[in-house]
């Protein structure tokens, strides 16, 4: 019978592959790079398999190696479960938290104020970004978890809600009438925008970007200024905010979709405390026609 695989193995291999970088992953699992690299010479030679391509100083997993990733991920979850129930250990500590501000309107009362009163120990430090620098922020270690939007550039993490994305304008505004439609949208690799143009190229309706930025708040404010017609998830439709029907004129989005990812390190302990927070609370959001009327496009 094969002997198990060493966990501090693994907790290194996947500290590489999350930041593709042998150097970087050495300061995270506290070794020195020699020791890291021969923790990982070990492990393939266990295997009988490369699980890193090393062109220069580009890292990237081989297919073996995305293989284990996955399952290496889930006996560090499943170590760090077990190692909870036998803790008696009060929940303490600080968690580096990312989320993309579409969400944080909503999303950031609910989960943080009620954490806060069940959590009072662990100290949650929280930055607003694009799910796309959220993303290459976790790669460079600056996060614990993030929520992100998946399907910006990237198809990975856990996915955990699905929201309806809707056209919004301004009550009373004419920006809806205005042609060609004027929209307010992020920038050129949100995932959003890539949707809302295809979909408008597809029936042939004439639009013009008339807004751009990062910021969900600016965005919306665009919208509520009657600038112009925005695209958004339901969890970001604000009072103010006409929500469009569907007509010949606006056809349907994509459902957003919002995922969680953590660092290898981010299991058990303070990190599962604030996930299940995240998770349930973000299930009882509200949806989009609780925060504005529905009315038909003109």
């Amino acid at each position: 019978m094969a002997s198990p695989l060493d966990l501090d193995q693994l907790q290194t291999f996947c500290a590489i592959a999350d930041c593709s970088s042998f150097t970087e992953a050495a300061k995270r699992v506290y070794k020195t790079q020699s020791a890291v690299s021969m923790q990982i010479k070990r492990l393939e030679e266990r295997l009988g398999r490369p699980l890193f391509l090393r062109e220069g100083r580009r890292i990237a997993l081989t297919g073996d190696g995305e293989a284990v990733y996955a399952r290496a991920r889930r006996m560090l979850k499943l170590n760090a479960e077990i190692m909870d129930l036998f803790s008696s250990e009060d929940l303490a500590g600080n968690i580096r938290f990312g989320v993309p501000d579409d969400y944080a309107v909503k999303l950031l009362p609910i989960i943080l104020s009620g954490f806060q009163r069940t959590h009072p120990k662990i100290m949650v430090d929280v930055r607003c970004q694009p799910s796309e620098e959220l993303l290459e922020g976790m790669r460079s270690g600056k996060y614990d978890i993030i929520v992100f939007t998946q399907g910006t550039m990237h198809e990975f993490g856990e996915l955990f809600r699905t929201e309806r994305m809707f056209w919004v304008a301004s009550h009373g505004g004419q920006a809806l009438a205005t042609e060609p439609l004027p929209l307010a949208c992020g920038p050129q690799y949100c995932i959003w925008r890539a949707d809302a143009v295809e979909a408008l190229s597809r029936i042939n309706r004439d639009f013009r970007i008339a807004y751009t930025s990062s910021n969900a708040t600016a965005i919306s404010s665009a919208v509520l200024s009657d600038l112009a017609v925005g695209f958004l998830p339901e969890s970001a439709i604000q009072p103010g905010m006409r929500v469009i029907a569907e007509d010949i004129k606006l056809p349907r989005l994509q459902d957003a979709q919002i995922a969680l990812l953590r660092a290898s390190h981010a299991y058990g302990g303070i990190y599962d405390a604030l996930v299940t927070h995240i998770t349930g609370n973000m299930g009882n959001l509200s949806g989009a026609r609780s925060v504005g009327d529905t009315a038909a496009a003109e």
